[in-house]
C-alpha cells in the first residue's frame, strides 16, 4: 500500500470511528504490521502540526484518535450552541395536527380526540418551541388552552394558519371511522 493511500485510509478510520481505534485494529483492516501503522501516524501527526491543521493525531495507550486541536475550542464553542433539528415522531405529529387544526385546544380536547393520554406528546411540543399556552378555558378548573407558535409557522412553511391544507370533508369521516375502530381495539385489549 503507497504511503498516501494508507495515511487517506488511516485517516478515514479514524474520522468514521470517532473515538480511539487500537494500532492492532488499524492495522488488520489496512493490512499492514503494526509497525507501519505508528510509522505512518507519526509522520502524520508532524504533518498536522507544520500545516497548522485544525485536528491533530494522539496516541493512547496502543490506540491513535483524531481530536480537535484546543486552540479552535473557542469556535467550536459556537457552533455547538446552535440547537439541533428535533425529530418529530407520528405521536408528536398528531397531537400537534390536532393542536394546530383545533387551537385553541385544552390537554382534555386532545386526548379525547387522541384515545390516549398526551402529557408526554405535548410537554414535547412545548420543550421544541412548536405549542405554547395561549391561555386558560373560562370552565371549572380554567384548564390550559395550547396553540401553535411563530416556531410552527416557519418549520412548516407556512406564513399563517389560514395556510394549512384543509382536511376534505369526506377523509374527515373516514378518520372518525379509522379512530374509533382504533379505540375498540384498544378497549377489546385492555384486560
Amino acid at each position: 500500500m503507497e504511503k498516501k493511500e494508507l495515511e487517506a485510509a488511516i485517516e478515514a478510520i479514524l474520522f468514521a470511528m470517532g473515538g480511539a481505534v487500537e494500532i492492532s485494529r488499524l492495522a488488520a483492516a489496512v493490512n499492514v504490521s503494526e509497525e507501519d501503522v505508528l510509522e505512518t501516524a507519526h509522520s502524520m501527526m508532524e504533518e498536522y502540526i507544520k500545516e497548522g491543521r485544525g485536528i491533530h493525531m494522539i496516541e493512547l495507550e496502543n490506540s491513535l484518535q483524531l481530536c480537535t486541536k484546543a486552540s479552535m475550542y473557542e469556535y467550536l464553542v459556537k457552533i455547538a450552541h446552535v440547537p439541533k433539528k428535533h425529530v418529530l415522531t407520528d405521536v408528536l405529529l398528531e397531537t400537534l395536527s390536532i393542536i394546530a387544526y383545533k387551537q385553541p385546544v385544552t390537554r382534555q380536547e386532545i386526548e379525547t380526540i387522541r384515545g390516549v393520554k398526551c402529557d408526554h406528546a405535548v410537554n414535547k411540543l412545548i420543550e421544541y418551541n412548536l405549542v405554547c399556552e395561549v391561555g386558560r378555558l373560562d370552565a371549572p378548573g380554567k384548564p390550559i388552552l395550547f396553540g401553535t407558535t411563530e416556531d410552527f409557522l416557519r418549520s412548516f412553511g407556512v406564513a399563517s394558519l389560514e395556510e394549512l391544507p384543509e382536511v376534505e370533508p369526506e377523509r374527515v369521516e373516514d378518520f372518525r371511522i379509522a379512530a374509533q375502530e382504533e379505540a375498540q381495539t384498544t378497549l377489546e385489549i385492555t384486560p
